[in-house]
């Protein structure tokens, strides 16, 4: 996101070179990031913190009225300052704010930390949602269940090296490389591996 300098090579999406962009010119790439921990403005209310993403790209009212139809229970809490909600309105919150960016890609970091179990099915819900408007969507996550169940691919990457890529359907019949990079066992194969 233009906040830590490369030791070697290029970031290139779509064509276009990041790596060598500034954070504040990431988002017009197309590019949103939920950060680990939501990072939101607590003080401000709701709708406040959802126009700061649609700031970062001059983008419409619509925009935020499509990413509000995505989180109905936000159009209920605008005028609610945001450090006031729900550990999974947050996140909603954090994740409709990026919308705002009008993104092709979100970065997602860590969304299900801290949450109870069902705001973690909440999370991976939204990040359905995300698929089926056509975002593309990186996430960085340890609940092994609900990303095996979400993605289309999964990568391991150690040191910023690309080490394995697979789909969820082989990482459940051959969960070695989830033992080997995480930690992970499956008990039989064929079943979606959980923490050992």
């Amino acid at each position: 996101m233009g906040l830590v300098q490369i030791d070697s090579g290029t970031i290139k999406l779509d064509d276009v070179v990041l790596s060598n962009k500034l954070a504040h010119e990431i988002p017009k790439c197309g590019i949103g990031y939920i950060p680990q921990g939501r990072r939101l403005f607590p003080e401000l209310m709701v709708e406040e913190n959802l126009k700061m993403g649609l700031y970062a790209r001059n983008s419409s009212n619509e925009v935020l009225d499509w990413a509000l139809s995505l989180f109905p229970v936000l159009k209920t809490r605008l005028k609610q300052k945001s450090g006031t909600l729900s550990g999974g309105e947050q996140q909603m919150l954090a994740t409709a704010r990026a919308l705002c960016l009008e993104p092709k890609y979100i970065l997602m970091d860590e969304p299900s930390e801290g949450l109870m179990p069902k705001l973690i099915e909440t999370i991976f819900d939204i990040v359905e949602k995300l698929k089926s408007e056509k975002v593309g969507v990186l996430l960085v996550e340890q609940k092994i269940e609900g990303t095996l169940r979400i993605s289309d691919r999964i990568v391991f990457l150690e040191n910023g090296i690309l080490k394995e890529e697979t789909t969820p359907q082989q990482l459940i019949d051959n969960p070695e490389p989830l033992e080997k990079y995480v930690g992970v066992k499956s008990h039989t194969k064929g079943r979606s591996p959980s923490f050992a």
